[in-house]
């Protein structure tokens, strides 16, 4: 079978760190490879190298003769022009554009696209030009939800060579059967997508602790063998007494991070008033059309929130209405008095790439690296150099959890996240999932990331030509109403499913895939039963009839989402039963 590229030991290093050390990788029409690692691991560097964009520091990389390579770089660069021209003519690209939500912009100039837009408009570029291999670096970034189950389809269908990286966990299931995952200059492979990637890492990790538990109880012995006393050391083996301090002196590697990731930073108490909207209507221009109209809508002290919609369709305008940082044009919305916000913006623009992590994280009235900024940078991963470093200078990972970090450390109690996945590494993403599980406040969510949404949202609203509707059934269901048919949307073609079955064994990762889905439905049952409660509590609490027929509307729901849970639950833990 003809090799597409090929890296033999290659290295990649940084002025302070070696990002990843005699790393080899062979790859092949079929071949499906997820990228995986923390933030800071090399993930972008290994796809330049794939991409032939940048050499290897050692080592050797080649590509094969003749082999078309495409690749979406983290932050794209499209040519200067108008869209269209920048990523070309045909139907190929005409589809690509009206399925990624840029068919009304094809004429715009690239200079007046935003970065979302340009993210997208280059992966329509590398979708609609033919290609042997491809190289994508976070491809759903700024997708909507229906983009994204397009581009999965067109993923699985892709008959060459595929590398991605991605924080989706849904897409790297579905669409990969070989995980690379880079960690503290190591590589290792797992066979499977990505829910085998998670059991043999845990197998890993186990091992690890296990062989420094037998290391400890040998050193324990070694010692005491050694201080038997002066005279017998005399008559000791030079080699053995060498072999023990060896033994006594190792240490296991150290953790890829230091700490947890602690964002538990504290939070005032929230009032029965949060936010409400009533018949709020906005636009951009006086006389043009309305982004959104007649909005009525009210947070709840513990409301779980999730905002969906096409690209364009007012998601990020509904939170700036929220959160303050817009006026509506029409109607009114109404805080309470005991509102703090915090708002995790979609692109982080406002954090000056000159300015130094430890001068942000002072703010204006502080001196830069006092003892209590020092702490807090260290709870957030912001060790050695890194206070230190320019913003500019920063990964993308790394710049979105500074942002997460001064948007907490400001204590809100309403929290606004606007596409908070992107860039974020998978070990990142977990915890801030299972922090948003207990943490105390309201909390509105736009995001394409579909398992993001189904572990912090409790229910979901659809901004659909201007009008925002409740979406019943949850993120599946409005899967399935984007696309019409959600089983189309998810099957993948037989090609694909015969690439799946040659490169990783399926019974292995279908009972750890149900293993994960499984232990996603217990998390949620979790969640809507404490919901369930809360909502049972302040139907008690009660007396205004408007209030009486809306916490008993959420409490209904509430009830029969768990239930579809439950049942969901039962039926996974009897299909993971047969196939042990």
């Amino acid at each position: 079978m003809a090799v597409l590229v090929d890296l033999a030991q290659v290295s990649a290093r940084t002025a302070d760190r070696v990002l990843f050390d005699d790393l080899s990788l062979t790859v092949v029409p079929g071949d499906r490879i997820g990228v995986v690692g923390i933030n800071g691991t090399g993930k972008s560097t290994l796809l330049r190298l794939l991409a032939g964009v940048d050499e290897p520091s050692t080592g050797q990389a080649r590509r094969g003769r003749g082999t078309r390579v495409g690749f979406l770089d983290q932050d794209p660069r499209l040519t200067v022009g108008t869209l269209g021209a920048a990523v070309g003519g045909g139907w190929e690209a005409e589809a690509a554009l009206e399925r990624l939500g840029l068919g009304p912009a094809r004429d715009t100039l690239v200079a007046e696209l935003s970065g979302g837009q340009v993210k997208r408009g280059a992966l329509a570029a590398v979708l609609a030009h033919p290609s042997d291999l491809l190289v994508l670096d976070e491809p759903t970034n700024h997708l909507d939800i229906g983009a994204v189950a397009w581009l999965e389809r067109r993923l699985l269908d892709f008959r060459g060579g595929l590398v991605l990286v991605s924080h989706d966990r849904h897409l790297l299931d579905r669409v990969t059967t070989r995980m690379l995952e880079l960690d503290r200059g190591h590589s290792h492979v797992h066979e499977g997508g990505y829910a085998s990637y998670l059991e043999a890492r845990a197998g890993r990790e186990e091992s690890a602790a296990s062989a420094e538990a037998t290391r400890r109880n040998l050193a324990r012995r070694e010692l005491a063998w050694l201080r038997r006393g002066p005279p017998a050391r005399t008559s000791k083996p030079q080699a053995r007494i060498d072999a023990a301090v060896r033994l006594i002196e190792a240490r296991p590697e150290a953790q890829a991070r230091s700490t947890e990731l602690e964002m538990a930073l504290g939070t005032p108490r929230l009032g029965d008033k949060v936010i409400e909207c009533l018949e709020v209507g906005f636009s951009f221009d006086a006389d043009g059309p309305a982004v959104l109209s007649s909005v009525d809508l009210a947070l709840s002290p513990r409301d779980r929130l999730g905002i969906v919609g096409a690209n364009g369709s007012g998601k990020s305008t509904l939170l700036d209405l929220l959160a303050g940082r817009r006026r509506p044009d029409t109607g009114r919305i109404e805080v309470g008095s005991t509102v703090v916000t915090g708002y995790y913006d979609q692109q982080g623009a406002e954090l000056d790439p000159g300015a130094r992590v430890q001068e942000l994280v002072a703010g204006p009235t502080r001196s830069p690296g006092n003892l209590q900024d020092v702490a807090l940078m260290k709870r957030f991963w912001f060790t050695g150099e890194l206070p230190y470093a320019r913003v500019g200078t920063l990964s993308g990972g790394e710049r979105r959890r500074l942002q997460l970090l001064l948007v907490l450390a400001g204590r809100p109690n309403v929290l606004f996240l606007d596409e908070p996945t992107n860039d974020l590494d998978l070990d990142t993403l977990r915890i801030v999932e299972e922090f948003l599980e207990d943490w105390p406040g309201a909390l509105v969510v736009v995001s394409h990331d579909r398992t993001f949404l189904e572990r912090t949202t409790s229910r979901l609203l659809a901004i659909e030509g201007g009008t925002v509707a409740p979406v019943r059934g949850g993120v599946g269901a409005w899967i399935a109403r984007v696309e019409g048919d959600s089983r189309v949307a998810a099957a993948p073609s037989t090609t694909a499913v015969a690439t799946r079955t040659r490169a990783a064994p399926a019974r292995p990762a279908r009972t750890a895939n149900l293993g994960g889905r499984l232990r996603d439905l217990e998390r949620v049952m979790v969640r809507l039963r404490k919901q369930a409660e809360e909502l049972g509590e302040e139907l008690t609490r009660t007396v205004d009839r408007s209030e009486l027929a809306r916490v008993g509307t959420e409490l209904a729901g509430a009830h029969a989402r768990l239930e579809e849970a439950e049942e969901q639950w039962l039926m996974l833990a009897e299909e993971a039963e047969s196939a042990r």
